[in-house]
Order: C-alpha cells, then structure tokens, then sequence
C-alpha cells in the first residue's frame, strides 16, 4: 500500500517505484536539473521514508508487492514528489518484471539512468 502513495492515476489511484533498504544520504544521486527544486530535508517532510528512499535515494521495492501491478482505470499518473504527470495508463503495459511498466512518459517528463 505504501507505492500506492507514490503517484497519482487521475487523482484515484497512485504509482510508485519501489521499495527496499538504503542508507540515507544527504544529497540526492539523481542527476539533471529538475523543475521542482527542494532540500533533503524538504523532501524528508514530504515523503515517508520509503519514498525517500525510492525518490531520491534510487532504492527499488520488491517486485510484485504492490496492488498496483493489476491496476487498469484510465488516467494520468503523476509524482508523488512535485505532482508532475509523468504517464497515461494508455502506455502502461504487463511487462512481468513487477513493477509497472510504460512505453512512453508523457511529453519527455521522465530521466532514466543506469541501475
């Protein structure tokens, strides 16, 4: 339940990333600029720890422990961070690796990195 938090689907249902264990650091590793802006701390106050670790400490939660996998409902999935919609449930796919999967972010809204 807790990646339900993460993004929000049409203000109904939310996305997230995952979960897991890391150490806190003060900086986050995620590179590029970014539209929102905010301190570790900030960030800390708005997200639970979990998230944090996801968000900004690129952690990543089981695969397959979030009711979100199955879920189907149209819509626009937004970050639980700085609410930016970052993918339509029309490119949400079941890739079988346990997270959902997407083919496109909306309008280049997304930055990937190497694992």
């Amino acid at each position: 339940m807790l990646r339900r938090d993460f993004l929000q689907t049409a203000g109904l249902a939310s996305v997230g990333l995952g979960f897991g264990t890391v150490a806190m650091a003060e900086e986050p590793f995620v590179p590029g600029v970014f539209e929102v802006q905010r301190t570790a701390d900030e960030w800390r106050s708005r997200l639970t720890k979990a998230e944090y670790a996801v968000m900004r400490n690129g952690d990543t939660e089981r695969p397959f422990s979030s009711p979100l996998n199955e879920e189907k409902r149209a819509g626009i999935f937004h970050c639980k961070g700085c609410e930016q919609a970052l993918y339509s449930s029309e490119t949400k796919f079941m890739s079988g690796t346990g997270w959902p999967s997407f083919t496109a972010p909306l309008d280049n809204a997304v930055e990937t990195m190497p694992d």
